[in-house]
């Protein structure tokens, strides 16, 4: 049976998982990657070196956002949000978004580029790129079901 996911089962979604993808769009091409995140009912929070994902959000923070769940190919929930990216550069709200973040992903193996910083936001070497802190604040929310039973 396919259908959609009332408000509850998307929040549900979104609460359980750690692991989404971005849309972005540089004005010329769509750019999607998997990020690490915790949400946390308003926001996702993540965090990222500079690179492309980052220069594009910064352009045009209007993103989209999506998590899978699969127990097989006939069994899976899949929700989409749109959202608005938002750098948090304010040292307090930073180190906060960091802690909930941090305490969302220290008990699963991650991989190199999920990897949280080891020290503190703050670089420990003068050529050490401090990480960015973002959030996406979501808006609109659908998601859709399919189930054998």
């Amino acid at each position: 049976m396919l259908g959609n996911l009332n408000e509850q089962e998307i929040e549900e979604v979104l609460l359980r998982n750690v692991t989404g993808r971005i849309g972005c769009y540089d004005g010329s091409r769509v750019y999607v990657v998997p990020v690490s995140y915790a949400y946390n009912d308003k926001y996702i929070i993540a965090h990222a070196h500079e690179g492309m994902k980052i220069n594009i959000m910064r352009k045009n923070p209007q993103v989209c956002f999506e998590v899978d769940e699969m127990q097989d190919q006939a069994n899976w929930r899949s929700v989409i949000a749109w959202g608005v990216y938002e750098e948090v550069l304010q040292e307090r709200e930073r180190y906060y978004a960091m802690k909930f973040l941090v305490s969302r992903l220290m008990h699963l193996q991650l991989s190199e580029t999920a990897r949280l910083p080891e020290k503190e936001l703050v670089p420990t070497k003068p050529d050490q790129l401090k990480p960015i802190v973002y959030r996406i604040r979501l808006g609109e929310r659908t998601g859709r079901f399919e189930t054998i039973g």
